[in-house]
């Protein structure tokens, strides 16, 4: 089953590639404490108009290049 994520996106200068960030928040097993930890991923994007800022959804691929992995399926906000 393919992996399902939303995120910001932080840039999109590359060529057909954005760059998103995924926020995740965990509860700390031990003390708690509500943690953040973020991730960024690289994601295929051939003609969905989108700018830095945007929140969009991606979906886990095949590989697409070297570290490129997921592709944009839709813009959220």
């Amino acid at each position: 089953m393919a992996k399902i994520l939303s995120g910001k996106i932080i840039s999109t200068k590359m060529n057909k590639t954005v760059t998103v960030q995924v926020v995740r928040k965990f509860r700390h097993p031990l003390y708690q404490k509500v943690i953040t930890r973020h991730k960024k991923y690289k994601a295929h994007n051939e003609e969905l108009e989108l700018k830095v800022g945007d929140v969009v959804e991606i979906r886990e691929t095949r590989p697409i290049s070297k570290d490129k992995h997921f592709k944009v399926t839709r813009k959220l906000k």
